[in-house]
């Protein structure tokens, strides 16, 4: 219980009382609980636009959503793909671009790298049919948390020291596995074979970017897990539209 609540605290804002889930030692043992975080998000959300969607027009609903999905993180994963778009297009050498990212001041392309990207999720949304749109709401959180997981069993950790060395240990490739279990039985059970292939292709498509990290700054960090979680978001909601288009 104490790793759910550590899990919760980190990766939302949501208000939990007392003071379970605040040690290390919580956090570290957190990763088995991220994809149960996405799903409880997913489901808030899910619930919340089943019951305004039939009240206000399609583009308005698009956006809300995303409004919504960034909310519950308070823009935590954003922030990592403003600091990656800011740091790898800087076209400068690793440790420079390790030292971009971890600025708090966004530049030109954090700018254009958070447009394109929340551009493209408000147009995946939009196109779906309006019995669709919840079941796309159910998925994105839990893809992203399992898009975390995925991310952080493929690549070793970027820097000498951080945050997000307490990610980087332990059974961290192991917690993927059923991540990957809980996304597929959702999916499948959410939106039959669509949402499952949705959800596999969006994970797939997620390892070019794993490739890129690597490449760039030979590993992953907190800003390339965030960029993660939001890129197979975005990822989920442009398959599952791909597949529903005739």
């Amino acid at each position: 219980m104490n790793s759910f609540l550590a899990a919760l605290r980190f990766l939302t804002i949501l208000p939990i009382p007392g003071q379970r889930g605040h040690a290390p030692a919580d956090l570290s043992r957190s990763l088995w609980s991220f994809p149960l975080v996405g799903l409880l998000l997913g489901s808030l959300t899910a619930a919340i636009f089943w019951a305004v969607g039939p009240f206000l027009p399609k583009p308005i609903l698009a956006v809300l959503a995303v409004t919504v999905l960034l909310a519950w993180s308070g823009g935590l994963h954003l922030d990592g793909v403003a600091d990656c778009a800011d740091g790898f297009f800087s076209s400068r050498p690793r440790e420079r671009m390790l030292e971009i990212m971890r600025d708090s001041r966004i530049g030109a392309m954090g700018v254009i790298g958070l447009v394109l990207l929340l551009a493209l999720k408000m147009a995946a949304l939009f196109s779906l049919p309006p019995e669709q749109f919840w079941r796309v709401l159910l998925l994105m959180p839990l893809a992203g948390r399992v898009g975390i997981l995925l991310m952080l069993a493929l690549l070793p950790y970027a820097r000498p020291e951080g945050l997000a060395t307490v990610f980087f240990a332990g059974s961290r490739r192991l917690a993927v596995l059923p991540g990957l279990v809980i996304l597929a039985t959702t999916a499948w059970f959410t939106a039959s074979i669509i949402g499952l292939t949705g959800a596999l292709l969006a994970l797939l498509l997620l390892l070019p970017f794993c490739l890129f990290c690597q490449a760039r700054i030979g590993g992953a960090t907190g800003d390339t897990l965030g960029a993660a979680c939001e890129i197979t978001e975005t990822l989920l909601a442009v398959c599952y539209a791909a597949l529903l288009h005739p």
